[in-house]
């Protein structure tokens, strides 16, 4: 979630034991110079320094940063290889347990894209979606096919964020290994190739709306954009990917479903987004001005309030769809929700990552400037039933979870059964073809 306009971190031991240090001997090879440890120090500590000024907690979570940081400065001093430097200052941060304060090493001059997307389905992991021309395709992998394992370790919901973060952004790899099980078949295992592209990129983090979609931007299977919908007669459905419109957008979408007598509104993979988006999408549903809960901070806690639209918001019934994608602004609109008995949450258990974060972005060097950021978590919010949810997630209403068959079959049953509630019959074959996956060219 992002204080007003400053973009949130929504990120969410892929094993109990995985730790990034642990990955790191598998990392680039190239040695480390005393430039460039000199300078993985000085990144070090100006995270120890952001983290000091700006976290939430003045206990740091019970962390004895001084220790940490030191050990941490220890292991930069014996690491063999840049990536291993970077993974070193990530796990430093990962330790907080935080969701939304992390490490954004500097950008590369390429970019490594896998060519697949995979995603934590209840407590499995599965192949969502192939890119048609990539290597993938190439070696058989398909949309349904869970993945056992990946570079030797098995995905866990609880920490499948770090699988991503660490792959895609602390050290892509020009293959990666995967162990798969296509439905009904055997287990199989594939070197997947990734597709590198040259290029400059610029480390820019206040142009990104949430480090969740920062992250999956360095995948070329990331689906873009902006909001979609399909505009039925009975229901008008509502695929939002981000919460990143303004006000007069986030009316202007509203706005269209006036007169249906349901909406259906698709959150599953929205990882978050601006705070003033999330209060203008809970004042167009609710005829009454809310708490939506406490931004506690480090030196004091405020309300967190949305303004109803009043006759102006949406009055029919309201169906919200969520999966274990859905993170930060998606889940706490879900959540105020279900608490205000205003719709009826359908899908998979969210994603737990519900902090307030800001980015603080820092160039290193005199000649050659080298760009790289940190993610700290500056408020927790504490919902109006006393509990956060960050580590918890929202638990649907009625927990409907796609089979490794159903996306095979690209039949999107969480749909199906959404618009089963508010009296529309579709097939789950044209339900999945509602809102294909647009790729990166």
């Amino acid at each position: 979630m992002k204080a007003q306009k400053i973009a949130p971190l929504c990120v969410r031991t892929v094993i109990a034991m995985l730790a990034i240090v642990a990955l790191t001997p598998q990392i680039a090879k190239a040695q480390l110079d005393r430039i460039e440890r000199e300078r993985a120090l000085s990144m070090l500590k100006v995270v120890k320094s952001e983290l000091k000024d700006n976290y939430y907690d003045p206990t740091f979570r019970g962390m004895d940063i001084e220790t940490r940081f030191k050990t941490s400065e220890e292991k930069i001093k014996a690491a063999t290889s840049l990536g291993q430097a970077f993974g070193i200052i990530a796990q430093t941060l990962l330790d907080l347990n935080d969701s939304h304060t992390i490490f954004i090493p500097p950008s590369r001059p390429e970019k490594i894209n896998y060519g697949w997307q995979m995603q934590m389905i209840g407590d499995k992991c599965y192949v969502i979606a192939v890119k048609p021309g990539s290597d993938a395709a190439a070696k058989g992998l398909k949309e349904g096919d869970q993945v056992i394992s990946l570079m030797g370790f098995k995905p866990s919901r609880k920490e499948f964020w770090k699988m991503r973060y660490y792959y895609n952004l602390i050290s892509p790899r020009p293959a990666l290994r995967a162990v798969v099980q296509s439905p009904g078949g055997e287990p199989r295992e594939l070197d997947l190739k990734a597709k590198i592209k040259p290029g400059t990129v610029v480390l820019n983090l206040t142009a990104h709306h949430d480090l969740n979609d920062y992250i999956r931007n360095l995948e070329d299977n990331y689906m873009a954009g902006r909001p979609r919908y399909i505009d039925d007669p009975n229901v008008f459905i509502w695929k939002l990917p981000h919460f990143d419109l303004e006000d007069n957008e986030v009316d202007a979408m509203v706005n269209k479903a006036k007169g249906k007598p349901a909406m259906v509104l698709d959150l599953r993979n929205n990882g978050g987004g601006w705070e003033t988006t999330l209060q203008r999408m809970i004042g167009n549903f609710l005829e009454k001005d809310i708490k939506i809960g406490d931004l506690t901070e480090r030196k004091k806690s405020k309300p967190l309030l949305a303004k109803t639209r009043g006759s102006a918001g949406y009055k029919g019934k309201l169906i919200v769809l969520i999966d274990s994608e859905s993170a930060s602004s998606s889940e706490i609109f879900a959540r105020v929700m279900q608490m205000e008995k205003r719709a009826v949450v359908i899908g998979d258990l969210s994603a737990g990552a519900v902090m307030r974060s800001r980015f603080y972005q820092t160039n290193l060097g005199a000649e050659t400037l080298v760009a790289f950021g940190v993610g700290v978590t500056d408020a927790d919010l504490i919902m109006t039933d006393g509990k956060s949810l960050e580590h918890t997630g929202v638990t649907p209403d009625e927990l409907v979870l796609p089979a490794g068959a159903d996306l095979s079959a690209k039949r999107d049953i969480v749909l199906v059964h959404a618009l089963g509630l508010v009296g529309v019959k579709v097939t789950p074959e044209k339900a999945g073809a509602f809102f294909p996956i647009i790729w990166d060219k």
